[in-house]
């Protein structure tokens, strides 16, 4: 890659490095002033290898930050009853103040009757529909951690959202729908692109910020950004051993102002906002 090029790159490692430093500076004035370490659970349903990676990398962040992290892994065979069983003794536990159900679930669960079962205060990915509806209504504290994080990145590159035009590609619960959210939430104009919405380029080619969340390798080509945009690929699709975003990263740059890559661009960002999920929870029961 050019070297010009490296300027336009956002770091999300560099982004992550900071948010972990705030957090680990937050877990020892707790620690210190009142007596309390932040506790996170995770709970992890069946072998899926990427989610397994997942929560290892959660619990090393945990590790990082001064968090103690326990894991509960359950078999493919766990019942719903089961896991609503150790969702409650969980809840119900005063030194863990998160807890994260890694999904997908396996076909046989309802994720969503589990996602309702935790303690909205102990949400650390910000899921449960109290943290949700918060959010709606401008009140952002637990909320989903990679939009969060997006927005943590736009403001250490000090990107000006008020009066733009954002355009999200993607509408999950988990990015599309509380990005839009919090980009309304900062005085943005939002448009939300998905898999029924004809002509996405049209939208994308209009975008000063662009946030794409399909999973789709390399959904957004050059043509369809705007001279001067900044790009989010939140997107992840594996191939032979190799990672790649939603966007097509080595011409998109060309054209984009700032870009994030994949791997190294939300991801990082998304674990530290998770981090500082669980400090804040913690620092209310303080």
């Amino acid at each position: 890659m050019p070297n010009d090029d490296q300027t336009k790159i956002i770091d999300g490692r560099a982004v992550a490095k900071k948010v972990e430093a705030e957090v680990k500076a937050g877990v020892e004035k707790l620690k210190s002033e009142k007596g309390i370490t932040p506790g996170l659970a995770t709970i992890l349903v069946g072998d899926d290898p990427a989610s397994k990676m997942y929560v290892r990398l959660k619990h090393k962040a945990c590790d990082r930050v001064g968090v103690y992290a326990e894991d509960h892994p359950l078999p493919e065979s766990t019942t719903q009853e089961e896991l609503l069983d150790i969702i409650s003794t969980l809840n119900a536990r005063e030194d863990i103040h998160g807890i994260l159900l890694q999904l997908p679930l396996p076909a046989h669960l309802n994720e969503q009757e589990a996602m309702n079962a935790i303690d909205p205060a102990k949400d650390a990915d910000g899921f449960h529909p109290f943290n949700m509806g918060q959010l709606l209504i401008g009140i952002e504290e637990l909320v989903p951690c990679t939009p969060k994080g997006v927005i943590r990145a736009l403001e250490e590159y000090n990107i000006d959202i008020q009066g733009k035009h954002a355009v999200i590609v993607g509408h999950s619960n988990v990015v599309g729908k509380p990005m839009a959210a919090m980009l309304v939430n900062r005085n943005a104009t939002v448009s939300v692109c998905h898999v029924f919405t004809e002509d996405t380029s049209k939208f994308t080619k209009e975008a000063d910020i662009l946030v794409v969340a399909t999973g789709v390798k390399h959904l957004i080509k050059e043509d369809m950004v705007k001279e001067g945009a900044v790009i989010f690929d939140v997107g992840i699709t594996e191939e032979n051993g190799k990672v790649y975003g939603d966007v097509d990263f080595e011409n998109v740059i060309k054209k984009a102002a700032l870009v994030t890559p994949v791997p190294g661009g939300v991801g990082p960002v998304t674990i530290s906002i998770l981090m500082q999920h669980v400090l804040m929870a913690a620092q209310k029961t303080a």
